[in-house]
């Protein structure tokens, strides 16, 4: 097979992997079936009829459209090793700002995940303009692509027909440089990720069946609501009288009202069976076994109630950690490395993130004590908050503030090791006024007597606050 003008020799795409031997090494045959023997007997699941059960498009719907949400951006990393956005301009941040022409990049990430979770692989193909720069990506059919791997270990993609992604050919074989392979977990072989949809699919077709029969037993065998008795035989035309009777007065607007019953009539009302009650909890569990595939906690998709953890944030962290962290580190690493950003001889390094505030939003209340408390504790200045409140800066709040009282730990220990202040480093109080020599007073025309006792109380204010001030030095 000729790939980009050389003669290359493929071996068997991964899906089709021989049979093990002991000469050349490979790995069973991989079958992929709903339950133990739909194989043998030409049972087939097809992938419709999964995404058909309502947990199922859920579960594939709240992923892609939450990752959908998070802007992708082109960021870098400053000499105090801090992760900006890259303002200057970039080539590559135009393809992460508009990945192809027909998807936006909110649309992108969500096929990207779709094809991901519905195949186990996402293949986005790479287009290079004349500079080798990467400016267009375009996410592939994954059904129509299949790995190559050839005798010495180098890997290349065979791509079926997408007039979309600009592959107008039958074949196109592409080398692994142009293709980023985002996989599940791979459970049978290295390069091929595994659904989820293949542990849910047995619950799946379960519950959709369990579905489809409740539908056509409400359309075909209609049950009634109760039954009205009589002690004895009656004739046609009372029955016909007491139905139309009990229908006007206790149907519709009227359920509920009080009937009285004469004659020994008595009504008996029709409860679920214990058979449809058991049904209904087996539908139940069946969704959740489809949320436990998926990683997502099945409160997330209505399937049980939202969990007494207080404030919303907590419930999205706990979403995110324990479902999205996984895809969202797939999707920063491809694109970093598939843009082929990253670089170890540079000074600064280049990443693409995803924008994770948009999701781990916080209640108002919550949110204005944190900034509150950020602020207060000097690490973050008031237009920081505001800036993340889309508020515009106020004059002067571009700087962290301290309360004065705060002293550092460093100046703490020099003025423990100087050991305690002496007396003269007491600030001096000043002097009375002693501006009347004859110790009289102008006013009552009397001697001041008690000129004396005034300095004797000076003398002792000014020890006073000598020894607070030692205290309080010494503490």
């Amino acid at each position: 097979m000729r790939i980009f003008g050389l003669d290359i020799r493929i071996r068997k795409s991964a899906d089709d992997v021989a049979h093990w031997t002991e000469e050349s090494g490979g790995w069973w045959p991989i079958i992929r079936e709903g339950y133990a023997g739909a194989w043998q007997q030409n049972i087939a699941i097809r992938r419709e009829t999964l995404l058909a059960f309502t947990p199922v498009y859920a579960c594939m719907t709240r992923i892609a459209t939450d990752i959908g949400k998070m802007p992708m951006q082109l960021v870098e990393q400053t000499i105090d090793e801090i992760w900006v956005k890259v303002n200057r301009y970039s080539p590559l941040g135009a393809v992460v700002r508009k990945p192809n022409d027909y998807q936006s990049q909110s649309q992108f990430l969500q096929q990207w995940i779709i094809s991901k979770l519905l195949a186990g692989n996402a293949y986005i193909l790479k287009q290079r303009d004349n500079r080798g720069v990467v400016v267009k990506l375009f996410p592939l059919d994954p059904t129509r692509v299949r790995p190559l791997i050839t005798p010495d270990g180098s890997i290349y993609y065979n791509l079926g027909m997408d007039p979309l992604s600009e592959l107008i050919e039958a074949t196109t074989v592409a080398p692994a440089s142009e293709i980023i392979h985002d996989r599940m977990p791979g459970l049978f072989h290295p390069l091929i990720g595994t659904s989820p949809i293949f542990a849910c699919s047995l619950p799946a077709a379960q519950g959709h069946a369990m579905q489809r029969a409740s539908a056509a037993f409400f359309k075909n065998m209609a049950q009634p609501s109760g039954v009205l008795s009589a002690p004895g035989a009656i004739s046609d035309e009372t029955a016909d009288r007491l139905k139309k009777d009990w229908s006007e007065k206790f149907q519709g607007k009227n359920v509920g009202r009080v009937a009285v019953l004469g004659d020994g009539l008595k009504f008996d009302p029709i409860t679920i069976t214990a058979q449809a009650a058991q049904a209904t909890e087996q539908l139940k569990l069946s969704a959740e076994q489809v949320c436990t595939a998926f990683n997502v906690p099945a409160f997330m998709v209505g399937v049980a109630p939202v969990p007494a953890i207080p404030g919303i944030e907590a419930l999205t962290q706990l979403y995110w950690s324990q479902c999205l962290q996984t895809h969202m580190e797939g999707i920063e690493t491809g694109m970093t490395e598939g843009l082929e950003l990253y670089d170890s001889t540079a000074k600064l390094e280049v990443a693409v993130r995803l924008d994770l505030s948009v999701l781990l939003r916080m209640d108002t209340s919550t949110r204005y004590t944190a900034w509150k408390t950020a602020i207060s504790g000097g690490w973050l200045a008031p237009n920081e908050a505001r800036k993340r409140e889309n508020l515009r800066p106020a004059k002067g709040g571009d700087t962290p503030y301290m309360q004065q009282q705060n002293y550092s730990l460093a100046a703490l220990a020099e003025r423990d090791a100087a050991g305690p202040p002496s007396a003269s480093a007491v600030p001096a109080l000043p002097a009375p006024d002693t501006g009347n020599p004859d110790n009289v007073d102008p006013d009552e025309g009397q001697t001041l007597d008690d000129a004396q006792d005034a300095e004797l109380d000076y003398a002792k204010g000014v020890e006073i606050l000598r020894q607070r001030v030692l205290l309080e030095t010494t503490q």
